[in-house]
């Protein structure tokens, strides 16, 4: 069964210009990497369009499904009620290209840092507030199936005390002398 998609993420076309400025600084800053400046504006500008289009993030009913990857596709299926934290991070260089990263950190995974981070999702706080919302609401249904089965353990307690009760009073019966 197909869950429905709450919500998908869509991505700046800014977040090219970024990737470009970054990896320009990068080489600037690496001195030796300067004559290495116009292959690194071909790559860029030949693969960035490719890796946003390979980009996505669904929020499905119960997990959260991203996906990227041109040559190495990645698809990560997040439960939401394993969502500890979605964190939103902007350094200056993205502040200056009013970019946001999203990273979504999970119960029981292992080692510091996200496990999923996404850069460039527009209207991140939305998204970021639809995941934390359906997040709530699942853990909502979790916890009243959770107290149902609560009150059936109470009564299925008292049916086996009754259940034991009766097996006493026939024990009794039968071993009453006459």
């Amino acid at each position: 069964m197909q869950e429905k998609v709450l919500a998908s993420a869509t991505f700046d076309p800014k977040v090219k210009r970024y990737w470009l400025v970054f990896w320009l600084l990068l080489c600037m800053a690496t001195v030796m990497a300067i004559p290495l400046i116009p292959i690194v504006v071909i790559v860029v500008l030949f693969v960035a369009q490719r890796m946003l289009d390979a980009m996505s993030a669904e929020l499905l009913e119960r997990k959260l499904v991203v996906k990227r990857g041109i040559l190495f596709k990645v698809e990560k299926s997040i439960p939401l009620e394993k969502i500890t934290d979605v964190g939103m991070i902007q350094g200056p260089l993205m502040r200056a290209f009013g970019l946001h990263h999203l990273n979504f950190e999970t119960a029981g995974q292992s080692g510091p840092g996200a496990l999923v981070s996404m850069l460039g999702i527009e209207h991140p706080a939305e998204f970021r507030e639809k995941i934390l919302a359906q997040k709530d609401k699942i853990s909502g249904s979790f916890q009243s199936e959770a107290k149902a089965s609560s009150a059936g353990d109470d009564e299925m307690t008292q049916l086996l005390a009754s259940v034991k009760r009766i097996e006493a009073l026939l024990e009794q019966s039968v071993n009453k002398p006459k």
